[in-house]
């Protein structure tokens, strides 16, 4: 049994001052003739380990970068420059003060499909949009669809979302926008989103699934007969790894081209950099 590892839990024998005394270990080594307890570590804890160290490497570039900051706000201060309204401002503007008229719905009516941790991603997916979204200085206007049984119950455990300055509806997003009115966007579609319209509702699918459904909110929104697109990604950048973007992404997109930055500026400053996003020459 010398040199062998045994990975299952089991119970061993050591003697020690010629008495027997039973020590049982989860992971055990055996080396001459000594006993050493290892440690076993998950993927998921070394991916965990791995964010922490590198948050650590770049706790000091992060430091500086806010001191840089704070000495550039100090300095237009001190000179009467507006560099732009505070945080403070932001968070106290409201949707129905917004000059911005484009409508964005998020359909949650996907929730039996997520397991309880895919849910629990979505849920962190629209609180970032909605972070985003209170930030702005013209808003977009919000609507969280087919809000109620048990979808209501499931994101009601997260505290705080019944107060978001966000339009709740029980119904689906056809029963409240109708038809003609709504885009369900997908990037299976052969239509593209050129501009954004006031006139129009876009819906974004609620569902993290890691792409166990592909296809499905292009399905639905076939099967619904209602208008779907998908965003201009092909027209402005290549990208190395699936056009398949998260809810969040998608979101912020779509956020920055309505304050004004063109889809080509809006991809390559919201997609991450492991998505590989090379700009087109347009």
């Amino acid at each position: 049994m010398s040199g062998d590892v045994e990975e299952k839990r089991c119970t061993i024998k050591l003697t020690e001052e010629k008495q027997e005394e039973q020590v049982t270990f989860d992971k055990y080594e055996i080396t001459d003739n000594s006993v050493k307890q290892t440690t076993c570590i998950s993927k998921k804890q070394l991916k965990k380990q791995a964010r922490h160290e590198k948050w650590l490497q770049q706790k000091p570039i992060r430091r500086a970068k806010e001191k840089e900051k704070k000495r550039e706000k100090q300095e237009a201060k001190e000179k009467g420059i507006i560099l732009g309204p505070s945080k403070k401002y932001l968070k106290q503007v409201k949707m129905k003060d917004s000059s911005c008229s484009i409508c964005i719905a998020f359909d949650v009516s996907l929730d039996e499909l997520m397991t309880e941790a895919e849910r629990s991603k979505c849920f962190k997916q629209l609180q970032h949009c909605y972070s985003m979204n209170r930030r702005a200085p013209a808003p977009l206007q919000l609507y969280i669809t087919s809000f109620s049984g048990a979808i209501r119950e499931n994101l009601s455990k997260y505290p705080g979302i019944v107060n978001w300055d966000v339009y709740f509806h029980e119904e689906d997003y056809i029963d409240c926008f109708g038809k003609d009115r709504v885009v369900y966007l997908t990037s299976e579609s052969a239509n593209i989103v050129e501009k954004l319209e006031d006139s129009k509702i876009y819906i974004i699918g609620g569902l993290v699934d890691h792409n166990r459904h592909k296809g499905l909110c292009y399905r639905k929104a076939i099967e619904k007969g209602i208008s779907h697109a998908r965003l201009p990604i092909d027209e402005f950048i290549k990208m190395q790894t699936r056009k398949v973007l998260t809810i969040d992404h998608v979101f912020e997109i779509l956020l920055r081209v309505s304050e004004g930055k063109t889809w080509q500026e809006a991809f390559l400053s919201v997609l991450p950099q492991r998505k590989g996003a090379i700009p087109k020459e347009v």
